[in-house]
């Protein structure tokens, strides 16, 4: 039996993830859609009701959307309509989940891997996250939630653009790419958004095409030199010792010239591992089972794809918070380089023991 696609759509107050969730059940895509709300308004149905059960909380679309308003437990919620879908009374092809404003979407992700219930009937497609450009940048300084909710992004949709100079969305854009190298940043237009960008992503698959951007920082300005760690250039990072580099995060990017502007140190933030070199199964394992009963609670995302050592196959890793998962990718390509490519996006994560423990797994 196929797995429902569902996606989660996060952002702060104000976003726009309201506009963007009308727009996709508004289009005549042709895809039935049933979406779970956890704070449910009458701007979020406008005129397109056709029949609401306040018994079954069940709105149903004129275009065959179906809205399911929850206050209560997601794991309820999602049993409930596939008990429906199984018994012919609904139908619907994937499911949304709109959090609220201020909500974690942590928690909310990991109900797709905690729950064996959830977990053998729903696949947990991507994390949407609206980011409204004209107060991110005040959301991000002064909101952890926020800046959770960037950092758990497999997409980026920035609203609100017209409200801010070219130069300040250069600004923001950099930052949004030092907390999340991994999520694709696209403009979102009073919620206009062709549907492929945001449902069917796969952002949470484990699939040998997993890709990681090592030149995510190579917008970054200035001569800066950070000692013991790499610097980058377009060409990838020039390796030190153990050939392996991480990345330098720091808040010169972008546009962004001004020597004198306030920087903005976020406690979400990301940084790559690099080697040339592959991976003793079993110190490797070890040591990333040490970092998850340590720092779980702040790894809010992390993916990879491996060298093992003995191995002729790649092996594709990610998790969330506690919640750690690896897959056999493709073979090494004869002609291909092998090596290993890493990515962590935390809160407060100590980058130095990340990497000087990875380094130490190395054959």
């Amino acid at each position: 039996m196929a797995l429902i696609p569902t996606t989660i759509l996060t952002g702060f107050l104000g976003a726009g993830k309201t506009t963007l969730l009308n727009r996709i059940l508004q289009e005549p895509h042709g895809l039935k859609i049933a979406v779970i709300e956890n704070e449910f308004g009458p701007e979020s149905i406008d005129n397109e009701i056709l029949v609401q059960n306040s018994t079954e909380q069940i709105i149903e679309m004129n275009n065959g959307c179906i809205c399911c308003t929850v206050r209560g437990d997601l794991v309820t919620a999602l049993g409930a309509l596939v008990a429906r879908r199984d018994a012919g009374e609904l139908q619907f092809d994937r499911v949304i989940i709109e959090t609220t404003g201020v909500a974690n979407p942590g928690p909310v992700a990991q109900t797709f891997f905690m729950n064996d219930e959830v977990a053998v009937r729903y696949l947990l497609d991507a994390i949407i996250t609206v980011v409204d450009a004209r107060h991110a940048m005040q959301q991000l300084d002064t909101q952890e939630e926020a800046q959770r909710q960037v950092g758990f992004a497999d997409r980026l949709l920035l609203s609100k653009t017209d409200l801010v100079s070219p130069a300040e969305l250069a600004v923001l854009r950099a930052r949004l790419t030092r907390m999340n190298p991994r999520a694709p940043i696209a403009i979102v237009d009073f919620g206009r958004m062709p549907i492929a960008e945001v449902l069917d992503l796969r952002g949470f698959n484990l699939n040998d095409k997993l890709e990681i951007d090592p030149d995510f920082l190579a917008h970054e300005t200035g001569s800066h030199d950070h000692a013991g760690h790499a610097h980058h250039d377009h060409d990838g990072p020039h390796e030190h010792g153990a050939a392996c580099a991480a990345d330098c995060i720091d808040d010169h990017g972008g546009a962004h010239h001004h020597h004198h502007a306030p920087a903005h140190q976020d406690d979400i933030s990301a940084f790559m591992f690099k080697s040339d070199r592959p991976f003793n199964v079993a110190r490797l394992d070890e040591f990333l089972g040490g970092l998850v009963q340590v720092y779980g609670p702040r790894m809010l995302r992390y993916k990879g794809v491996l060298w093992m050592d003995g191995s002729d196959r790649k092996i594709v890793f990610q998790g969330v918070h506690q919640m750690m998962g690896s897959d056999v990718g493709a073979a090494w390509g004869e002609a291909e380089p092998r090596g290993s490519k890493m990515v962590f996006i935390g809160k407060n994560l100590p980058k130095e023991t990340f990497i000087e423990g990875l380094e130490q797994c190395l054959v």
